[in-house]
């Protein structure tokens, strides 16, 4: 899909929507590419599309500090059964050896399981909810929610925000840089082609005079 195309698309408003509510449904438990949505749509930004990151980056923190907050109430009301229930739905997703590696996580880690799962794939999806059935304090959940959330959201959004003003003006430069060489190179060629064409020019008359002296 050509998630960049398509968020071009759209109004500002409905990107601010869209990437706090996918977010939002993946840190509560659903997999869905919040990461990816994000990425793009804090590349758009970069590109003077109207969108402004620094909305973006708050929507973005909204939509996971929420979305983990629901998932642990989910989780925590759910119990096991439900990560039983999830894992016959999206086994791929929710399979026994998924729950198995993001339990042992959270048994090391406790709350930084929170924290730091917030920058993996497999354990933001699991955080919220395994953070629930796991009956972790809320207050240590939700302080590791909030401060992952904002240095991942808000992080990822002002990381590829420079990044891609950075990589635009490189390329600008090397669009610049590129168009003069290709100048260079094409004055260079001519004035190869002319000093050729002069040395040649004495050695063609030379070899015309015997027959202009044979008439």
């Amino acid at each position: 899909m050509h998630v960049q195309e398509w968020l071009d698309s759209v109004p500002a408003a409905a990107v601010y929507a869209l990437v706090g509510l996918v977010i939002g449904l993946e840190s509560l438990g659903i997999p869905l590419p919040g990461e990816i949505i994000l990425i793009s749509a804090a590349l758009m930004s970069s590109q003077h599309s109207g969108v402004n990151p620094v909305v973006l980056g708050v929507c973005a923190t909204a939509g996971a500090v929420i979305g983990d907050s629901i998932g642990y109430a989910i989780g925590r009301k759910g119990g096991r059964p439900l990560l039983a229930w999830l894992g016959r739905k999206f086994p791929r997703h929710f399979g026994e050896g998924h729950v198995a590696t993001a339990e042992r996580s959270f048994e090391k880690w406790g709350m930084w399981a929170v924290f730091f799962g917030r920058f993996v794939a497999l354990l933001r999806i699991f955080a919220g909810p395994l953070a629930g059935v796991l009956h972790m304090p809320y207050w240590k959940f939700l302080t590791a929610n909030v401060l992952g959330g904002i240095c991942w959201a808000g992080g990822t959004t002002a990381v590829i925000y420079y990044v891609g003003i950075v990589a635009e003006d490189w390329l600008k430069r090397f669009s610049y840089l590129g168009l003069a060489v290709a100048l260079l190179i094409g004055l260079a060629s001519m004035l190869v082609i002319r000093r050729k064409a002069k040395k040649a020019q004495p050695r063609t008359e030379r070899e015309a005079e015997p027959v202009g002296a044979g008439e």
